[in-house]
């Protein structure tokens, strides 16, 4: 019987998510606040639910992409949540990057119901989802593994086991971490660079030689190499400013865990205060 999949939040990263399972001829049902990223998906093939509840009773494996944990517990347990239209024997899988205690605590809410919840957090990226070369990092014991992987390999290129439920989350802040720590040090080289008359793309062919500088690295400052008049394009700065503003959201969250762990993370404290600067936010005069 052919699966029957659904995903909520089709945002930046969760939309080609979701269009990798259309593609992959899975049954794929779609909801989103956002009117117009529901209709784009129901052009490729999927089907449009008004509410994750109607999206949780037709589908079997459900993936979540939403910000943040408020928005998150909202999706899973509100009156017209996942919760509310699941049946038991459901999976719900959560690519949300938010705190492992919250992915425990929905876990024994739905579990209570029969349905399992597992974090499945993803790295790689919207151009990794397109690509279908996203990195799983997914929480489980083998059986949650071994059903789930159907709908991970639509839009994965690696499948990561990482422990107990919450153990993905986990994983996913620590990966976060090096990744904007990436972003500083590429920014603050090239800058460097620049202000002490170097040639920056020279410095950028001895970071690529020496693999200093990943493919995301590189990505990245390609967004400092635009012309001045471009970087303060109104579209521009606002697109920069959700980046900034999820990259200090995922610092945070990191920051916390590394306090209910009793781990000090100076570097990453400093970082994460300086992601508007890091992404070239303007602030207003």
């Amino acid at each position: 019987m052919k699966l029957r999949v659904g995903f909520v939040g089709l945002g930046n990263i969760g939309r080609p998510m979701a269009a990798r399972l259309v593609a992959a001829g899975m049954h794929t049902t779609v909801y989103d606040v956002d009117a117009s990223a529901v209709a784009a998906l129901v052009d490729l093939g999927a089907h449009a639910a008004i509410a994750a509840r109607e999206l949780a009773a037709a589908a079997d494996v459900t993936g979540v992409c939403v910000r943040d944990d408020e928005q998150l517990r909202a999706v899973v347990t509100g009156d017209d949540g996942l919760l509310a239209g699941a049946s038991e024997g459901d999976m719900i899988a959560v690519h949300s990057t938010v705190l492992p205690d919250t992915v425990r605590e929905l876990a024994v809410l739905a579990e209570q119901q029969g349905v399992l919840l597992i974090d499945a957090c993803i790295t790689g990226g919207a151009s990794g989802a397109e690509q279908g070369t996203l990195t799983s990092m997914v929480a489980g014991d083998q059986p949650a593994l071994d059903r789930a992987r159907p709908y991970l390999d639509a839009f994965s290129a690696s499948v990561l086991a990482t422990g107990p439920v919450g153990s993905a989350a986990a994983t996913k802040l620590c990966n976060n971490l090096v990744t904007y720590l990436e972003f500083l040090a590429a920014f603050e080289s090239r800058l460097l660079a620049a202000g002490s008359g170097l040639d920056p793309d020279t410095l950028e062919r001895v970071l690529i030689s020496n693999g200093n500088l990943t493919e995301q690295m590189q990505s990245f400052l390609a967004l400092h190499k635009l012309p001045a008049a471009a970087r303060e394009d109104a579209g521009l700065q606002t697109m920069l400013a959700g980046f900034a503003g999820l990259a200090e959201k995922d610092l945070a969250l990191t920051l916390e865990y590394a306090a209910q762990n009793g781990v000090e993370l100076p570097g990453t404290e400093r970082c994460q205060r300086l992601m508007r600067r890091v992404y070239g936010v303007i602030d207003p005069a």
